[in-house]
């Protein structure tokens, strides 16, 4: 049985009818075609689907969509700002932190909800906050790296 489900994602306002079973994973690819949200393992335990739920990361995987109703939900694609990159999703680029580029979104998601509560965080803080994103390719430092960077003084 469908039901009616209004998300807002990205600031923009969506009215669905969706079954009660899908996940926001589901719903941010299949209906709203925001690709930037990843499924990796499907079972919560890689960190490409992170999103942000009222700024908190949350993973899409494992999140009802109708859990999702009522709050705002932030993706990779929300983070552009009049066509230009986040200083995250920058600092990613210009510390080499990108390889295959899957995780990435995840990753960047994480450490935007770390550095939004907590503008400098030590280097213990910035791998505890990205301890879920799992990454086969950089080896993780240029990820704390690009993170630290961003760290105001």
């Amino acid at each position: 049985m469908k039901r009616n489900l209004e998300l807002t994602v990205n600031g923009e306002v969506w009215d669905l009818e969706t079954g009660p079973h899908r996940t926001l994973l589901e719903v941010l690819r299949e209906d709203l075609g925001l690709m930037g949200t990843k499924e990796g393992c499907g079972l919560g335990a890689c960190g490409a689907c992170t999103v942000l739920i009222d700024g908190s990361p949350a993973l899409a995987c494992l999140t009802l969509a109708v859990e999702a109703q009522g709050k705002s939900i932030t993706t990779i694609e929300g983070l552009v700002k009049d066509g230009r990159p986040d200083p995250i999703q920058t600092a990613y680029i210009n510390h080499g932190a990108i390889q295959c580029g899957f995780c990435t979104p995840g990753s960047i998601l994480s450490a935007k909800a770390l550095l939004d509560k907590n503008p400098k965080p030590s280097e213990n803080e910035i791998k505890d906050a990205l301890a879920g994103n799992l990454c086969r390719c950089t080896g993780y430092n240029k990820i704390i790296e690009a993170v630290a960077s961003l760290s105001q003084d």
